[in-house]
Formats: C-alpha cells, sequence, structure tokens
C-alpha cells in the first residue's frame, strides 16, 4: 500500500527509531517503527550504513526517520529514542561538540524546523526500544536495508 492512504488531516505518528554498532565504530545500521495514533504499525525500515559510530548510527536513525516521514504529511510527530546524548543534543538541552555529528545535527535541526507537522522527541529505556534495535541490528547482520509497510489503511471522514 502506498503512503497516501495514511495521509490525513489530524494524523498522529509515533516512531521509534535506534541506531546500532558493532563495535565503536563499526559496522552500523539504524531501524526505525513507525506508528499510527492506534499503535498500528505503518512501516518499519532497517538500514545498514556501514563503518561508522554509534552516535552517527543514532543520528542516521532521526534522519532516516524524518525522511520517511515528510511524504506521510501527519499533522504530529512524536520520536522515542533510547539514546540521552542524541534526545539532549536534538532539544538544545546538550552542545554538539563533535565535528562529525555537527553536520547531521544542523541537517535535522532544518528537516524539524521546516516540517509542516508538530514535533516531538524523548527518551525511553533500552527495553522499551527492541523493536527498532533488532531492525538496526539486522540490518547490519544482512548488510542491507530492510523495509517493511502496512497494508491498506482507511481514514474516516
Amino acid at each position: 500500500m502506498g503512503r497516501e492512504g495514511f495521509r490525513g488531516r489530524g494524523l498522529r505518528f509515533e516512531a521509534y527509531i535506534d541506531g546500532s554498532c558493532f563495535g565503536n565504530p563499526g559496522e552500523s545500521g539504524f531501524g526505525v517503527v513507525l506508528k499510527d495514533s492506534t499503535g498500528t504499525v505503518v512501516e518499519e525500515v532497517g538500514r545498514y550504513i556501514g563503518h561508522a559510530t554509534n552516535n552517527i548510527a543514532e543520528y542516521r536513525g532521526l534522519l532516516g526517520c524524518l525522511e520517511i516521514v515528510e511524504s506521510y504529511k501527519p499533522e504530529t510527530l512524536i520520536v522515542y529514542s533510547d539514546s540521552e546524548l542524541l534526545v539532549k543534543q536534538v532539544k538544545g538541552e546538550y552542545r554538539v561538540k563533535r565535528p562529525h555529528l555537527k553536520e547531521l545535527h544542523a541537517k535535522i535541526l532544518e528537516m524539524i524546523r521546516s516540517a509542516s507537522y508538530a514535533f516531538e522527541i524523548h527518551h525511553i529505556p533500552r527495553e522499551e526500544n527492541a523493536s527498532a534495535d533488532g531492525l538496526a541490528r539486522r540490518a547490519i547482520r544482512r548488510r542491507s536495508d530492510t523495509a517493511t509497510k502496512a497494508g491498506p489503511h482507511r481514514q474516516s471522514g
């Protein structure tokens, strides 16, 4: 099913994101689990990104999430991550000190600023993020991307 079936006024998405790294730095990937307001999984993505640090994988996970959500045109996006550093840096509570993260951070903030939806990001415990972690690890092990989308979805209205 195409993303157009999920577009609509009042649409609220929750995204669970995680970056993973086998070694740090090492082979890396990220996972994104996108759910609608009923908790139905809309899309799951695992992406292999090659050799990187864990922090880069976390940032790439958020960037990937924002890119995926763009085409759905939601009213609200709430992102959950087990990376306290990422969450606090995006919220402006921590400075981004590492040069290799500054470019990704700036790109993410620009995407959030220019988004047509309300954006929130929250830190969650690692155990609440197992699905996104599993997608990231699977992508690394396979050294390839994976993606699944939900079946037909009708919006009332």
